[in-house]
């Protein structure tokens, strides 16, 4: 018997909310992800393959960075797409972002835009 990581596996993420029901309204109606079940314990979205298991706690502080990001092959769409639904994007100061709020790092030919979920997780958009 072998002990290496199961070359099966599939990779979840998960993350904490303050408000379930905010929160899955937001992942549900405002980005369009599939509700795959949902019980007392989480809501569980599927992310374009990824599971998000999304669960509820009393006390909760985001962290200051992305915690959570999609790839897009057009970054500039997908953030005009979201701000129709009412998404703001981030604006950092000193990171010379566009109106839209959509970052070119030096030297490079990526795109980042930053949002936040109900409960003030950073979730990204980047275009490679």
């Amino acid at each position: 018997m072998s002990n290496d990581f199961p070359a099966s596996a599939s990779v979840g993420t998960f993350l904490a909310t303050r408000d379930r029901a905010r929160a899955k309204a937001f992942f549900e109606t405002v980005l369009g992800f599939r509700i795959v079940s949902e019980d007392n314990f989480a809501v569980v979205f599927d992310l374009n393959g990824t599971m998000l298991r999304l669960s509820e706690v009393k006390t909760f502080n985001p962290q200051p960075f992305t915690v959570l990001g999609w790839s897009v092959p057009d970054v500039e769409a997908a953030v005009r797409a979201l701000t129709t639904k009412g998404v703001t994007f981030n604006v950092y100061e000193g990171m010379g972002q566009d109106a839209l709020g959509i970052w070119t790092p030096p030297g490079s030919t990526a795109k980042v835009a930053w949002f936040l979920d109900p409960d003030g997780n950073v979730l990204s958009l980047s275009q490679h």
